[in-house]
């Protein structure tokens, strides 16, 4: 009986410490700007576009962390730490018009984002968007 509660005890350990193991840190450069530019950038090449920026390699980072969305100023296109409160997310998921945004869901005329992508760009913001 004592094997037992003793195997169970380290099964239960093994689970939590597994648990607690951090997410996998998601870079800028080799997870985000792949998705940016393969699924924004076409529209959103210079910034002079609809939305007011370009989301195009090392430009996209600056016209996204910290800056008012244009459809709804109220709300930063990403809050560092905050995917939930990050319009970007919100635009990729649809949820934007919920918020008091406008238009279409992104991206435009596409398919929306894979799992995937929709969660390294969720990890990213999670872990304060930066380059």
């Amino acid at each position: 009986m004592k094997q037992l509660a003793l195997g169970a005890a380290l099964l239960a350990l093994a689970f939590s410490a597994r648990a607690e193991e951090p997410a996998p840190t998601v870079s800028y450069q080799t997870d985000i700007v792949p998705i940016l530019e393969q699924n924004c950038a076409t529209c959103h090449l210079t910034g002079e576009e609809a939305g007011g920026m370009s989301l195009v390699g090392d430009a996209a980072i600056g016209f996204l962390v910290g800056k008012p969305a244009e459809g709804a100023p109220a709300i930063m296109r990403v809050a560092p730490g905050a995917p939930d409160k990050s319009y970007l997310v919100m635009k990729l998921e649809g949820t934007h018009n919920d918020h008091g945004g406008q238009g279409a869901r992104m991206p435009f005329g596409g398919a929306p984002l894979n799992e995937t992508d929709m969660a390294k760009i969720r990890t990213w913001i999670a872990q304060g968007a930066t380059s």
